[in-house]
């Protein structure tokens, strides 16, 4: 980056033909000069702090190595095909443990408040031991060419959807990123949406699995974060030959696709989210939390915000305290819970669907049935809890939060460094925290889109892929429109 030239070092160059020339200075007293001075020097400083904070930030790149034992050499950097496969002898052992499951009696009238209900869970054993068809759902899988590539020492997964491109259309590269306990799966719903547009544009898509999480080798060493996986992922798609792209996020999602914005602006053409993470600790942001209730206009919040925020202490401290039980255990002793979700298919079936209940809307919590079905099929949800079964992946993919975590997550270089890319921001009225724009616009410098979603929550990809590919779609539309930098 060229150093800035502070402007008002100006008024000392001998003539220089400006509002106040060296020659006129004489005609000031020196109490004018010093005000001048100060009042100059003031101005000038104010104009290179504008021009430093305006000016991308980047956090570093790194390098590292995941794979067992010491670093060889050279890696084989070759894209290989990858199939998903079952056998009879995997599905037998997975009938065997759910014939082996034992039951416990909810409390009378709980609900999901006290966790996954088992009445309504036996009725979801019952149909996976007697109707789900692994076998069907693997080829359901393998519609889509599926790839591994070693990077930085261990195999890393990824889907590749080749668009069906009209006349006129430009074809975009687009990297979407899951989260936990979601995988790759998580998109084939919005996939055909994305490939496949009536729109100006057309996405290439490529979704990663996060490594440790399903087809993904788990790293063999501790430190493994959301940092490390950007940088991978972005190994990856410089492999793939992407000089530039987009890329998409929620949950783990949204903090690794926003570090591949801060440690490489130049490679992201834009940044989408639907889970929009922003400080909120600041003074300011506090204070907005007071007044905004009352006026909210004063602090920029609409009326939206006000209603998806208050009372606040209910829906952003209490109701997640009663929602983060699980991260407390997976970011101090992750292995321990891990090995009985390991060994039992129900227990680990209970762990993840849970979350599908609960963040996809928070008052499934007083249902028998937990509103599972009510925006999911119990094929997809099974499939996406076997892809963490038959992978053996329950505790690496509960690792990734120590390893996120195990630091002050607030004073991580990512977490006080701003994203400068064009971002598009898509809130969701059932995800687990509301962030307004005013807020968000505090960490995300060029926002070109916030939707208020009409509907949905954390699982939008999967629970409104057509509402999730449209806003997409605008917002690369916005940035293509105008130009991405």
């Amino acid at each position: 980056m060229q150093p800035y030239c502070c402007p008002s070092a100006w008024w000392m160059v001998p003539n220089h033909n400006f509002l106040f020339p060296v020659e006129t200075l004489g005609n000031f007293d020196r109490s004018k000069l010093q005000l001048l001075a100060l009042s100059s020097a003031g101005v000038g400083a104010l104009l290179c702090y504008l021009a430093w904070k305006q000016s991308p930030k980047t956090i570093p790149i790194g390098d590292g190595w995941w794979g067992a034992g010491e670093k060889p050499l050279t890696e084989d950097e070759a894209v290989h095909r990858f199939v998903v496969k079952t056998s009879v002898e995997e599905i037998e052992d997975l009938h065997r443990r759910i014939d082996q499951t034992r039951f416990t009696d909810p409390l009378e009238d709980s609900g999901f408040n006290y966790g996954f209900n088992s009445s309504y869970l036996r009725r979801v054993v019952s149909y996976w031991r007697q109707e789900f068809d692994w076998e069907k759902q693997v080829k359901l899988i393998n519609q889509y060419p599926h790839f591994k590539t070693k990077i930085e020492g261990i195999d890393v997964h990824f889907v590749h959807v080749r668009p069906v491109q009209k006349a006129g259309q430009t074809v975009l590269p687009l990297m979407m990123v899951h989260g936990w306990p979601g995988s790759f799966y998580e998109f084939y719903g919005i996939l055909p949406l994305l490939t496949k547009t009536d729109s100006d544009v057309v996405f290439e898509v490529i979704c990663p699995s996060i490594p440790g999480y399903g087809y993904s080798e788990a790293p063999h060493k501790k430190g493994f974060n959301t940092m490390e996986a950007a940088r991978i992922f972005h190994k990856l798609m410089e492999r793939l030959g992407f000089i530039e792209f987009y890329v998409q996020g929620g949950d783990w999602g949204a903090f690794i696709t926003s570090n591949m914005a801060q440690m490489k602006p130049e490679c992201v053409r834009g940044l989408h989210l639907n889970m929009v993470i922003a400080r909120t600790d600041s003074f300011g942001q506090l204070l907005s939390l007071v007044i905004g209730r009352y006026l909210p206009f004063l602090v920029g919040f609409t009326k939206e915000d006000v209603r998806r925020l208050y009372p606040y202490m209910e829906k952003n401290i209490y109701d997640i305290m009663r929602e983060t039980g699980y991260l407390h255990i997976q970011a101090t002793k992750p292995d321990t819970a891990g090995c009985g979700l390991n060994d039992s298919p129900v227990g680990l079936a209970a762990y993840i669907l849970e979350k599908f209940s609960s963040w996809t809307d928070l008052g499934n919590r007083d249902l028998e049935d937990g509103g599972l079905e009510r925006k999911f099929s119990l094929d997809d949800l099974l499939t996406n809890v076997m892809i963490y079964w038959t992978t053996c992946s329950i505790i690496p993919s509960m690792r990734f939060y120590k390893e996120n975590l195990k630091k002050d997550f607030k004073t991580r270089v990512d977490r006080v460094t701003s994203v400068s890319v064009p971002t598009g921001l898509a809130a969701f009225p059932d995800e687990l925290l509301h962030c307004p724009r005013a807020w968000a616009s505090s960490r995300f410098t060029d926002v070109r889109s916030f939707t208020y979603m009409s509907r949905g929550g954390h699982f939008a990809a999967m629970e409104e892929p057509q509402l999730m590919a449209d806003d997409i779609i605008q917002f690369v539309e916005k940035v293509e429109s105008k130009g991405h930098k």
